[in-house]
């Protein structure tokens, strides 16, 4: 039981600083509420299973590769400026949709969490270094079921973390003014773009 309590706070503890990934989910519940941010994070942990799943049959080990790792600094530089412009030239669109747009709008939050998540540099290096780091330390004396249920805790530390800024994004959206939304939007906007620079400087020192 204490080792599942460590671990849920290892999952806690990993998500809840503010990177690229929390800084869209927590712009999505500004704009469109709680159930668009929740939507988000269930995609971005999707990519977390995947990527916890590669690093389990050694399959993570590939992408240690220079060249692999130019493309995903590249890809995430790319991904994170688009979207930091993008929220910013769509500022004065963030009016309530029809139930059906509504629909449409979770699967593309969905989605978005998702690919946001598997092309961000850091999400991989986190599972190849600290998941990777467990995996290894525990191989000789934890069973299969074991590195299962600890892997688990882990994933619902993280998702204990999305629930709660979806939920504060949430509250945020209805006790502040529009004017201040805006603001959040626009401090949102320019710090994935700052991530993203950061992401171009990385592939170009690994190119050079």
């Amino acid at each position: 039981m204490n080792s599942i309590l460590v671990y849920l706070f290892l999952g806690v503890s990993l998500a809840a600083p503010i990177g690229p990934v929390k800084s869209v989910l927590l712009h999505t519940g500004l704009k469109n509420g709680f159930f668009h941010a929740w939507f988000f994070s269930l995609g971005s942990l999707a990519t977390d299973v995947l990527y916890m799943g590669l690093v389990y049959f050694g399959i993570g080990k590939f992408i240690d590769s220079p060249l692999l790792q130019i493309i995903l600094w590249s890809f995430g530089c790319f991904v994170l400026l688009y979207t930091g412009i993008e929220n910013l030239l769509t500022l004065k669109k963030n009016e309530l949709d029809t139930k059906t747009r509504n629909c449409d709008r979770l699967r593309k939050s969905i989605m978005t969490g998702f690919l946001m998540s598997l092309l961000n540099p850091l999400t991989i290096l986190f599972w190849l270094g600290i998941y990777g780091s467990i995996l290894a330390k525990s191989a000789n004396i934890a069973t299969g079921y074991q590195i299962i249920l600890n892997s688990s805790a882990i994933l619902v530390g993280i998702m204990l973390v999305d629930f709660i800024m979806s939920s504060l994004s949430n509250g945020a959206r209805r006790l502040l003014s529009s004017k201040l939304l805006t603001c959040v939007s626009i401090l949102s906007s320019l710090s994935l773009i700052g991530f993203g620079i950061f992401f171009g400087i990385q592939a170009f020192q690994a190119l050079f």
